[in-house]
């Protein structure tokens, strides 16, 4: 990696314990990615819905939620350190003090905005909440087998020696099970790719991430449309309006940290082939030339409107002339 503008190649030997360490290590990290999303994030919505109901928050309880609150945003900001170790395993990655209070604050608003609103929405609308949570779970579960037999590639063979086919299919299905349990939630910065030898996409798509965080934005707005529409007797004395505007912000300022990160912050931007705040206006340049109206019927529009203005010229015209005529009709009757 180039440092102080200078390139250097430095080859270093790699011990057996030390090979060891570092497999423990990424062994730790992923164990606190699934403990943090399939443990702490459903008890912290389950704790926080119990609070909702019974109007009261004691002091063990609240405590409880903070630590959970606390680890889902450690393994999310976790899961953000392997996804970079992943896709840049051939540099020396050093992470600064400012990325990780970046992805604290980016994973803290983000999680904690999410988890309110399921639970604004899930007190008053109990029938809807499991539709809500079964289309994200399967669609984000499906996505990335959706991908796979679009690229027709042939089936993942290398995971383990040891699995034999059905092994590496419930592995996979555990893989996209987690994946599916992560974007539940928040962004997941490791995205699986089936059709990779590593199953993980290494390149950087501004796309699937501006996509994602606009369809949650209008999804949590819209949770948070029907708690504001049916909320019962129990929100009597929480001013609504306020409340779901904080969440809106919360959620907004969650996406700013993350731009924050990705623009200054990230440990690898010079290798970025293009910036966040460029593939964004690439991205809000493509939305507009979709709702850009084509020209073909703005040719149309001129056209109608031209013949419109003849139309008019030509009958105001005709008007005059009979005006004009009208006095020498009246001169000759008299005469």
């Amino acid at each position: 990696m180039p440092k102080d503008g200078y390139s250097e190649e430095i080859e270093k030997e790699v011990g057996q314990a030390e090979g060891k360490l570092c497999t423990h290590r990424s062994a730790f990290s992923r164990a606190s990615v699934i403990q943090a999303f399939l443990g702490s994030a459903p008890q912290l919505t389950l704790q926080l819905y119990i609070c909702v109901l019974q109007q009261e928050i004691t002091a063990a309880r609240s405590f409880f939620m903070v630590l959970s609150l606390l680890s889902i945003v450690y393994g999310a900001l976790r899961c953000n350190i392997l996804a970079i170790k992943i896709k840049y395993d051939d540099y020396d990655v050093s992470v600064k003090p400012a990325a990780y209070l970046c992805i604290f604050m980016w994973r803290s608003f983000e999680i904690a905005t999410r988890v309110t609103v399921l639970v604004l929405f899930s007190s008053v609308l109990q029938i809807w909440t499991l539709p809500v949570v079964l289309v994200n779970f399967f669609g984000f579960f499906f996505y990335p087998w959706i991908l796979f037999w679009q690229s027709k590639s042939p089936f993942p063979e290398n995971i383990e020696k040891a699995l034999s086919r059905v092994g590496t299919t419930i592995v996979l299905c555990l893989l996209t099970f987690l994946y599916a349990g992560i974007n539940m939630f928040c962004w997941s910065a490791v995205q699986v790719k089936l059709n990779d030898p590593d199953l993980i996409n290494k390149s950087q798509n501004w796309y699937r991430l501006t996509v994602y965080y606009m369809l949650r934005f209008i999804e949590n707005a819209f949770l948070l449309l029907m708690w504001y529409i049916y909320k019962t007797d129990i929100y009597l004395y929480v001013c609504a309006p306020l409340l779901v505007l904080q969440l809106l912000i919360g959620y907004c300022m969650a996406v700013l940290f993350m731009l924050v990160f990705y623009q200054f912050c990230h440990p690898c931007k010079k290798l970025f082939s293009s910036s966040i705040s460029e593939g964004l206006l690439s991205c809000f340049k493509f939305l507009c030339f979709i709702c850009k109206p084509p020209k073909s019927t703005i040719l149309m529009d001129k056209t109608e409107v031209k013949s419109e203005n003849t139309d008019e010229a030509w009958s105001s015209s005709k008007t005059i002339d009979s005006q004009k005529g009208n006095p020498h009709q009246s001169v000759s009757s008299n005469a």
